[in-house]
């Protein structure tokens, strides 16, 4: 059974539409319209309607309907003009690359395929999230390499993303398929005005006959909240110490 979300193909076909129309007319602010500009600019959109899934083909059949909504023709145009702008002023570094060199590409050979890993980076005062903190992935004391120039190492929390990071690492080579070995991880945090933090977990993994290339969200780890606490706290905690003796 295949299920298949018909907006999809709906924003894909407007976002393209749009990239075009506004490079024709010759708009200052499009910086880029390359391959990955526009997969980011379907993503921003898909991810602010609501899906319409369908199965078979009377679902198809009952979906004509959708592309027969001219209001909703007209929300997905304002949403992605929106995404168009913030894609075009806000790029990612890899965005001028091959879409290719910014893929996972398949392998028949053992290997350790790791889950994503998710986290979130939170005050030690307030519990807020925290934005602008930088996060290292290590392994044996060496940053990790991720899938594809997609996933950041070090990456970065934002406001948008309410103080969560992700990461994907890269499949290692294993001798042979059923193999299981513990990865002991560590995460370096730094941001300004707050001390420097160091996190450790253990993944077991159990190895596969090959390289996974598909993302599978519901096969993720969840790293438990990392709270931060800002210099003079521990500054005043100093003091106080060096006050009683």
């Amino acid at each position: 059974m295949n299920v298949h979300n018909m907006m999809e193909d709906l924003v894909t076909a407007e976002v393209n539409a749009l990239y075009d129309q506004v490079k024709q007319a010759g708009s200052p602010w499009l910086t880029c319209d390359c391959k990955n500009c526009r997969l980011d600019t379907v993503s921003y959109v898909l991810n602010r309607i609501p899906p319409k899934y369908v199965v078979s083909g009377r679902g198809v059949t009952h979906s004509n309907e959708i592309f027969a909504d001219h209001q909703l023709i007209a929300d997905i145009s304002a949403v992605a003009m929106d995404g168009i702008r913030i894609i075009s002023s806000t790029k990612r570094p890899f965005h001028t690359l091959p879409r290719e060199e910014c893929e996972v590409h398949h392998e028949e050979n053992p290997s350790y395929n790791f889950p994503t890993f998710t986290g979130t980076i939170l005050d030690g005062n307030t519990f807020e999230p925290i934005s602008g903190a930088k996060i290292l992935l290590k392994l044996d004391g060496k940053p990790v390499d991720m899938v594809d120039m997609t996933w950041a190492n070090p990456t970065q929390t934002f406001q948008s993303t309410k103080g969560a990071f992700t990461f994907w690492a890269k499949s290692i080579p294993a001798s042979k398929a059923g193999d299981s070995f513990k990865f002991e991880f560590e995460i370096e945090i730094e941001v300004d005005g707050y001390e420097k933090s160091y996190h450790y977990f253990e993944v077991p993994i159990i190895s596969d006959g090959f390289t996974k290339t598909e993302l599978n969200t519901a096969c993720s780890v969840r790293i438990r909240d990392i709270v931060l606490f800002k210099r003079e706290i521990f500054e005043e905690d100093e003091k106080k110490e060096k006050t009683k003796k």
